[in-house]
Protein backbone atom coordinates (compact mmCIF):
# COMPACT_ATOMS: atom_id res chain seq x y z
CA UNK A 1 0.00 0.00 0.00
CA UNK A 2 2.64 2.42 1.22
CA UNK A 3 4.81 4.16 -1.53
CA UNK A 4 8.85 4.32 -0.90
CA UNK A 5 10.04 7.47 0.62
CA UNK A 6 8.33 10.47 2.27
CA UNK A 7 4.12 11.28 1.24
CA UNK A 8 3.77 14.19 -0.73
CA UNK A 9 1.24 15.78 1.77
CA UNK A 10 3.70 15.36 4.37
CA UNK A 11 6.63 17.14 3.04
CA UNK A 12 4.02 19.52 1.70
CA UNK A 13 3.36 19.89 5.59
CA UNK A 14 6.83 20.85 6.46
CA UNK A 15 7.38 23.05 3.19
CA UNK A 16 4.45 25.24 4.43
CA UNK A 17 5.13 25.61 8.09
CA UNK A 18 9.18 26.56 7.38
CA UNK A 19 8.04 29.33 4.81
CA UNK A 20 5.62 30.50 7.81
CA UNK A 21 7.99 30.37 10.19
CA UNK A 22 10.83 32.22 7.82
CA UNK A 23 8.36 34.71 7.13
CA UNK A 24 7.58 35.14 10.86
CA UNK A 25 11.39 35.53 11.94
CA UNK A 26 11.71 38.46 9.23
CA UNK A 27 8.28 40.26 10.72
CA UNK A 28 6.59 40.06 7.22
CA UNK A 29 2.99 39.99 7.26
CA UNK A 30 1.16 38.01 4.47
CA UNK A 31 0.06 41.32 2.29
CA UNK A 32 3.55 42.52 2.81
CA UNK A 33 4.82 39.75 0.93
CA UNK A 34 2.41 39.35 -1.54
CA UNK A 35 3.09 42.86 -2.05
CA UNK A 36 6.66 42.34 -2.48
CA UNK A 37 6.52 39.27 -5.09
CA UNK A 38 3.49 40.80 -6.93
CA UNK A 39 1.53 37.83 -5.84
CA UNK A 40 -2.01 37.46 -5.28
CA UNK A 41 -2.36 37.70 -1.44
CA UNK A 42 -4.65 34.37 -1.66
CA UNK A 43 -1.83 32.94 -3.31
CA UNK A 44 0.41 33.78 -0.09
CA UNK A 45 -2.48 32.07 1.73
CA UNK A 46 -2.62 29.11 -0.40
CA UNK A 47 0.69 28.21 0.07
CA UNK A 48 1.46 28.59 3.87
CA UNK A 49 -2.23 26.72 4.38
CA UNK A 50 -0.97 23.96 2.58
CA UNK A 51 -3.23 23.85 -0.18
CA UNK A 52 -1.39 24.81 -2.99
CA UNK A 53 2.18 23.06 -3.80
CA UNK A 54 4.81 25.55 -4.24
CA UNK A 55 7.14 25.82 -7.60
CA UNK A 56 11.35 25.68 -6.99
CA UNK A 57 11.49 28.99 -8.59
CA UNK A 58 8.27 30.74 -6.33
CA UNK A 59 10.25 28.81 -3.31
CA UNK A 60 13.75 30.15 -4.09
CA UNK A 61 12.32 33.73 -4.76
CA UNK A 62 10.41 33.46 -1.08
CA UNK A 63 13.50 32.18 0.63
CA UNK A 64 16.00 35.05 -0.62
CA UNK A 65 13.21 37.38 0.59
CA UNK A 66 13.38 35.89 4.14
CA UNK A 67 17.09 35.55 4.29
CA UNK A 68 17.00 32.02 4.09
CA UNK A 69 20.90 31.09 3.03
CA UNK A 70 21.82 27.98 4.78
CA UNK A 71 22.45 25.55 1.32
CA UNK A 72 21.81 22.41 2.95
CA UNK A 73 18.06 24.46 4.53
CA UNK A 74 17.21 25.29 0.94
CA UNK A 75 18.38 22.01 -0.90
CA UNK A 76 16.21 20.14 1.83
CA UNK A 77 13.30 22.53 1.23
CA UNK A 78 13.67 21.95 -2.47
CA UNK A 79 13.36 18.38 -2.27
CA UNK A 80 10.62 18.37 -0.25
CA UNK A 81 9.03 20.89 -2.77
CA UNK A 82 9.62 18.39 -5.43
CA UNK A 83 8.30 15.65 -3.11
CA UNK A 84 5.14 17.91 -2.49
CA UNK A 85 4.45 17.92 -6.22
CA UNK A 86 4.51 14.49 -6.69
CA UNK A 87 0.93 13.10 -7.21
CA UNK A 88 1.58 9.63 -7.64
CA UNK A 89 2.71 8.20 -4.11
CA UNK A 90 1.00 4.98 -2.55
CA UNK A 91 -1.87 3.37 -4.35
CA UNK A 92 -2.84 2.18 -8.21
CA UNK A 93 -4.52 4.77 -10.66
CA UNK A 94 -7.53 2.91 -10.60
CA UNK A 95 -7.67 2.93 -6.71
CA UNK A 96 -6.97 7.10 -6.82
CA UNK A 97 -9.96 7.91 -9.21
CA UNK A 98 -12.16 7.08 -7.06
CA UNK A 99 -10.73 8.69 -3.98
CA UNK A 100 -10.95 11.95 -2.66
CA UNK A 101 -8.21 14.38 -2.28
CA UNK A 102 -8.82 14.68 1.07
CA UNK A 103 -8.30 10.64 1.86
CA UNK A 104 -5.70 10.67 -0.26
CA UNK A 105 -3.79 12.97 2.22
CA UNK A 106 -5.19 11.80 5.29
CA UNK A 107 -3.84 7.85 4.15
CA UNK A 108 -0.74 9.73 3.93
CA UNK A 109 -0.56 11.34 7.50
CA UNK A 110 -1.43 8.25 8.97
CA UNK A 111 1.77 6.85 7.73
CA UNK A 112 3.25 9.40 9.52
CA UNK A 113 0.97 9.71 12.32
CA UNK A 114 2.68 9.21 16.09
CA UNK A 115 -0.75 9.57 17.52
CA UNK A 116 -4.36 9.49 16.47
CA UNK A 117 -7.09 10.87 18.29
CA UNK A 118 -10.87 10.30 16.12
CA UNK A 119 -14.42 11.00 17.76
CA UNK A 120 -17.72 9.31 16.26
CA UNK A 121 -20.87 10.13 17.12
CA UNK A 122 -22.81 7.60 14.46
CA UNK A 123 -20.69 4.74 13.08
CA UNK A 124 -17.76 2.51 13.74
CA UNK A 125 -14.91 4.64 12.05
CA UNK A 126 -13.66 2.92 8.74
CA UNK A 127 -11.00 1.31 9.36
CA UNK A 128 -12.45 -0.61 12.76
CA UNK A 129 -15.10 -1.71 10.38
CA UNK A 130 -15.65 -5.30 9.59
CA UNK A 131 -16.00 -5.91 5.57
CA UNK A 132 -19.77 -6.48 6.03
CA UNK A 133 -20.41 -3.49 8.29
CA UNK A 134 -18.51 -1.54 5.84
CA UNK A 135 -20.28 -3.21 2.76
CA UNK A 136 -23.79 -2.15 4.01
CA UNK A 137 -22.49 1.03 4.39
CA UNK A 138 -20.96 1.74 1.25
CA UNK A 139 -24.24 0.38 -0.58
CA UNK A 140 -26.27 2.88 0.41
CA UNK A 141 -28.77 4.91 -1.91
CA UNK A 142 -27.65 7.96 -0.02
CA UNK A 143 -23.60 8.00 -1.50
CA UNK A 144 -24.78 6.50 -4.94
CA UNK A 145 -21.39 4.71 -5.32
CA UNK A 146 -20.74 2.47 -8.42
CA UNK A 147 -20.09 -1.38 -7.67
CA UNK A 148 -16.67 -0.02 -8.58
CA UNK A 149 -16.16 2.79 -6.15
CA UNK A 150 -17.98 0.31 -3.44
CA UNK A 151 -14.81 -2.04 -3.86
CA UNK A 152 -12.21 0.28 -4.20
CA UNK A 153 -13.32 1.95 -0.71
CA UNK A 154 -14.01 -1.24 0.70
CA UNK A 155 -10.29 -2.06 -0.07
CA UNK A 156 -8.98 1.14 1.58
CA UNK A 157 -10.64 0.94 4.39
CA UNK A 158 -9.14 -2.52 5.06
CA UNK A 159 -5.26 -1.81 3.83
CA UNK A 160 -5.86 1.72 6.19
CA UNK A 161 -6.56 -1.21 9.47
CA UNK A 162 -3.62 -3.34 7.99
CA UNK A 163 -1.30 -0.28 8.56
CA UNK A 164 -2.40 2.11 11.02
CA UNK A 165 -3.75 -0.59 13.50
CA UNK A 166 -2.69 -4.26 12.60
CA UNK A 167 1.25 -3.58 11.35
CA UNK A 168 2.60 -3.82 15.16
CA UNK A 169 4.17 -0.37 14.70
CA UNK A 170 1.86 1.95 13.78
CA UNK A 171 0.62 5.13 16.26
CA UNK A 172 -0.78 5.42 19.50
CA UNK A 173 -4.76 5.41 18.35
CA UNK A 174 -7.50 6.93 20.92
CA UNK A 175 -11.15 6.83 19.50
CA UNK A 176 -14.20 7.77 21.27
CA UNK A 177 -17.89 6.58 20.41
CA UNK A 178 -20.74 7.82 20.94
CA UNK A 179 -23.01 5.38 22.99
CA UNK A 180 -25.41 5.86 19.94
CA UNK A 181 -22.83 3.84 18.18
CA UNK A 182 -23.72 0.68 19.85
CA UNK A 183 -27.44 0.86 19.79
CA UNK A 184 -27.50 1.20 15.65
CA UNK A 185 -28.08 -1.93 14.01
CA UNK A 186 -26.36 -2.04 10.99
CA UNK A 187 -26.56 -4.57 8.05
CA UNK A 188 -28.43 -6.78 10.21
CA UNK A 189 -27.90 -8.38 13.89
CA UNK A 190 -25.57 -10.98 12.86
CA UNK A 191 -23.39 -7.98 10.85
CA UNK A 192 -23.61 -5.97 13.67
CA UNK A 193 -22.74 -8.26 16.67
CA UNK A 194 -19.78 -9.03 14.09
CA UNK A 195 -18.81 -5.76 14.16
CA UNK A 196 -19.12 -5.47 17.54
CA UNK A 197 -17.03 -8.88 18.10
CA UNK A 198 -13.95 -7.08 16.44
CA UNK A 199 -14.41 -3.65 18.17
CA UNK A 200 -13.72 -5.08 21.64
CA UNK A 201 -11.21 -7.35 20.10
CA UNK A 202 -9.50 -4.43 18.42
CA UNK A 203 -9.96 -2.63 21.75
CA UNK A 204 -7.66 -4.88 23.37
CA UNK A 205 -4.33 -4.60 21.26
CA UNK A 206 -1.29 -2.58 22.79
CA UNK A 207 -1.58 1.08 21.17
CA UNK A 208 -5.43 0.98 20.99
CA UNK A 209 -7.44 2.75 23.47
CA UNK A 210 -11.26 3.04 23.01
CA UNK A 211 -13.60 4.53 24.79
CA UNK A 212 -17.51 5.21 25.09
CA UNK A 213 -19.43 8.31 26.07
CA UNK A 214 -22.64 7.59 27.39
CA UNK A 215 -26.28 9.60 26.54
CA UNK A 216 -25.81 11.73 29.99
CA UNK A 217 -22.60 12.75 28.63
CA UNK A 218 -21.50 15.22 26.12
CA UNK A 219 -24.27 15.95 24.36
CA UNK A 220 -23.15 19.38 23.46
CA UNK A 221 -19.95 18.70 22.69
CA UNK A 222 -20.77 15.73 20.63
CA UNK A 223 -23.34 17.09 18.44
CA UNK A 224 -20.72 18.65 16.29
CA UNK A 225 -20.02 15.56 13.92
CA UNK A 226 -16.85 13.40 13.34
CA UNK A 227 -13.89 14.21 13.25
CA UNK A 228 -10.19 12.81 13.56
CA UNK A 229 -7.08 14.68 14.80
CA UNK A 230 -3.50 13.48 13.43
CA UNK A 231 -0.28 14.25 15.38
CA UNK A 232 2.76 14.32 13.60
CA UNK A 233 4.72 14.46 16.26
CA UNK A 234 6.54 17.60 15.80
CA UNK A 235 5.48 21.88 15.75
CA UNK A 236 2.64 21.25 18.60
CA UNK A 237 -0.47 22.03 17.19
CA UNK A 238 1.16 23.13 13.84
CA UNK A 239 2.05 20.16 13.49
CA UNK A 240 -1.47 18.12 13.64
CA UNK A 241 -4.32 18.12 11.29
CA UNK A 242 -7.50 17.62 11.64
CA UNK A 243 -9.93 15.32 9.27
CA UNK A 244 -13.65 16.09 8.56
CA UNK A 245 -16.17 14.23 6.91
CA UNK A 246 -20.03 14.66 6.01
CA UNK A 247 -22.48 12.76 3.99
CA UNK A 248 -20.13 13.69 0.45
CA UNK A 249 -17.61 15.79 1.84
CA UNK A 250 -14.53 15.87 3.71
CA UNK A 251 -11.29 17.93 3.88
CA UNK A 252 -8.58 18.31 6.06
CA UNK A 253 -7.79 21.51 7.92
CA UNK A 254 -4.21 22.70 9.07
CA UNK A 255 -5.49 25.43 10.86
CA UNK A 256 -4.11 25.61 14.59
CA UNK A 257 -6.91 27.14 15.70
CA UNK A 258 -9.15 24.16 14.24
CA UNK A 259 -7.00 21.54 15.93
CA UNK A 260 -6.81 23.12 19.38
CA UNK A 261 -10.08 23.46 19.26
CA UNK A 262 -11.10 19.68 18.06
CA UNK A 263 -8.23 18.67 20.44
CA UNK A 264 -9.85 20.13 23.45
CA UNK A 265 -13.34 18.79 22.62
CA UNK A 266 -11.70 15.52 22.18
CA UNK A 267 -9.98 15.68 25.45
CA UNK A 268 -13.47 16.69 26.95
CA UNK A 269 -14.84 13.81 25.71
CA UNK A 270 -12.51 11.41 26.50
CA UNK A 271 -12.67 12.70 30.39
CA UNK A 272 -16.31 12.12 30.45
CA UNK A 273 -16.55 8.72 28.41
CA UNK A 274 -16.58 5.47 30.43
CA UNK A 275 -12.50 3.85 31.06
CA UNK A 276 -11.74 1.48 28.85
CA UNK A 277 -12.46 -1.51 30.62
CA UNK A 278 -15.87 -0.31 30.87
CA UNK A 279 -16.19 0.41 27.54
CA UNK A 280 -14.90 -3.01 26.12
CA UNK A 281 -17.59 -4.66 28.61
CA UNK A 282 -20.10 -2.26 27.40
CA UNK A 283 -19.14 -3.02 23.45
CA UNK A 284 -19.15 -6.86 24.29
CA UNK A 285 -22.40 -6.69 25.73
CA UNK A 286 -24.48 -4.70 23.04
CA UNK A 287 -22.59 -7.60 20.57
CA UNK A 288 -23.95 -10.15 23.06
CA UNK A 289 -27.64 -8.89 23.52
CA UNK A 290 -27.73 -8.46 19.27
CA UNK A 291 -27.21 -12.14 19.35
CA UNK A 292 -29.97 -13.24 21.85
CA UNK A 293 -32.01 -11.19 19.44
CA UNK A 294 -30.81 -13.01 16.56
CA UNK A 295 -30.88 -16.50 17.69
CA UNK A 296 -34.70 -15.59 18.86
CA UNK A 297 -35.54 -15.56 15.18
Amino acid sequence: MAGQGESPAVARRRVRLALRRARDAKGLSQGAVAAHMQWSISKVQRIESGDNAISATDLRALLSLYDVADPEEIDQLLEEARISRRQRWWTNPEYREHLTQAMMQLIQFEAEAVEIRSYQPVLVPGMFQTPAYAQFLLGAPVFELTDVQQKVRLDVRMRRRQQVIESGDGPQFYLVLDESVLKRVIGGLQVTADQFDLLADLAQRPGIRIRIVEYTEGAVLGSGGPFTLLDLGEDGFDGAVLYRESFTTDLIDHDPKQVRFHRTVFETLWAQALNEEKSIRSIAAAAAQLRTRHDRF
